[in-house]
């Protein structure tokens, strides 16, 4: 494969079309509220509720204020280098070290494969639900969970795009599903059975402390707060972005965590303390458990699961989209092994990273169900969580070591990134788990360490002419764009 160089790839940018600015506040903050929105909140609520008993509610209010202020240092930043490439990008400004680059980009690369494989253990557990199998043994679970990722392959290699209004629609069934739990949860308080008492009370299932308990459970529930950073990607499709990109980033935060806070007063208001920490299906969440005891003569659980499916199927789609993508780009970049930058003649899309990204996300969905005693959900939502805090933690970072390059954009408070910062590298350590969870860390750390063998292997065996990185501020991630990182057309 011949390599790029810096300033043919910057030519071949410069003849594609600008472009267009389609989204007004209304659609940029359904986006943004769709982004993060998805398996999350059906993913963690019971096991942090399980955590801290009634104030559940209360690890949701610290994620988003943690979420919050790393969304300043994306603001700034965005507004700075309005390119696709992301955190890789920063880091790649902020610093000019190809390892750290590298690590950054594989970083966000794994996390978006352990996302999608945490939906598929979610998926497969409702979808088996909703056919009436309440308690599948593991070979099912794994079969359509794997079954779930084939499908994804088999979109991705097919090339289709998603378009902001699909995402709009998809956003709308997600607010539906839990507007469901949310007005059975009130329904059942208002008719006097359930308990409103409960959101003050605190429990801890390990006798932590209200403070310990609390960092353990906003570890949990961090999961339910990332994507908003994925939002950035399209802020040169923003009309007036300066303007209204940081009051509807925010806006669509305030929303998702106003929702969670809702969803979560309906389970512990309805769901009996003894039974938040033991859902009849720990894999499916504590939601279907809420449907089903708050209204349990009507045929709504019967419906229920399968609105779960469209509700993470649609973010495990994007996850792997933008995966593949970022792997190609890296293949395209000379730091990963140029046979991953394999592009299929008539589709054009990247097969090779598809299969690569594919393989990664069967061999960690058939491990943790198979050889380990966490569920797919609670080992792979964690490493998501703690793959991303990391991503985090660095652009923080960034944000400070880039203010010496003037800015006219938006600019964070001084104070927010180093908070920002603090907090997040805080989440990352082992007192933010549970004994269980420590397999975050083996999973999250044999991933890096494949990406250090790839980069290792081709800075030794592949020199490149232009230089890693030499044209990152094009490697456009955007899995809602039509085309490739290295701009050629993909008919999806």
């Amino acid at each position: 494969m011949s390599t790029d160089t810096t300033g043919a790839t910057a030519h071949q940018h410069d003849q594609q079309p600008s472009l267009k600015r389609v989204l007004g506040p209304g659609l940029l903050l359904l986006f943004i509220v769709g982004d993060i929105l998805g398996a999350g909140v059906y993913a963690v609520t019971g096991r942090l509720a399980g955590q801290v008993g009634g104030v559940a509610w209360l690890p949701f209010v610290v994620a988003f204020a943690i979420a919050t202020l790393t969304a300043y240092s994306y603001l700034e930043l965005v507004t700075k280098y309005p390119q696709a490439a992301g955190a890789a990008l920063y880091a790649h400004k902020a610093f000019g070290v190809h390892i750290v680059t590298f690590l950054v980009a594989f970083t966000v690369v794994c996390s978006g494969i352990t996302s999608a494989s945490t939906s598929s253990g979610l998926l497969a557990s409702n979808l088996l639900i909703g056919f009436g199998v309440d308690e599948p043994g593991n070979g099912l679970v794994l079969a359509v969970a794997l079954g779930f990722m084939l499908l994804l392959a088999a979109i991705n290699l097919r090339g289709v795009g998603e378009s902001v209004k699909f995402n709009v629609v998809l956003t709308l069934v997600e607010m539906t599903a839990l507007a469901i739990v949310i007005i059975i949860g009130f329904v059942v308080i208002g008719q006097g059975d359930g308990d409103l008492s409960r959101v003050t009370v605190f429990e801890s299932a390990d006798d932590k402390n209200l403070f310990m308990a609390v960092t353990v459970a906003t570890a949990i529930a961090f999961f339910a707060m990332v994507g908003f950073e994925d939002s950035v990607n399209m802020v040169e499709e923003t009309k007036d972005p300066q303007r209204i990109f940081p009051k509807m980033m925010f806006t669509g935060l305030g929303i998702a965590v106003i929702i969670y806070i809702l969803v979560s007063i309906s389970v512990v208001a309805v769901i009996p303390a003894d039974r938040i920490a033991t859902p009849t299906n720990a894999e499916a969440g504590i939601l279907i458990d809420v449907v089903k005891t708050g209204a349990p003569d009507l045929p709504i659980d019967k419906i229920f699961p399968f609105l779960t499916v469209f509700a993470v199927a649609n973010t495990a789609l994007i996850n792997m989209l933008m995966a593949s993508r970022l792997i190609y780009g890296m293949a395209r970049q000379n730091v990963l092994p140029p046979v991953l930058g394999r592009v299929l003649p008539k589709r054009r899309s990247p097969y090779v990273a598809i299969a690569f990204t594919t393989l990664l996300a069967f061999a960690l969905i058939t491990y943790v169900r198979l050889a380990s005693e966490s569920t797919i959900v609670a080992a792979l939502s964690g490493t998501t969580s703690l793959l991303l805090l990391v991503v985090f933690t660095i652009v923080n970072v960034c944000v400070l070591v880039l203010r010496r390059e003037p800015t006219t954009g938006f600019r964070a408070p001084i104070l927010v990134p180093i908070f920002g910062a603090l907090a997040c590298a805080y989440l990352l350590g082992p007192w933010a788990r549970l004994e269980a969870d420590l397999i975050q860390y083996k999973i999250a750390g044999g991933l890096l360490l494949l990406g250090l063998v790839l980069w290792a292997v081709t800075r030794l065996f592949h020199k490149p002419e232009g230089g890693h990185f030499a044209d990152i501020e094009h490697m456009d991630i955007d899995p809602t764009d039509d085309h490739l990182p290295d701009g050629s057309g993909t008919p999806r």
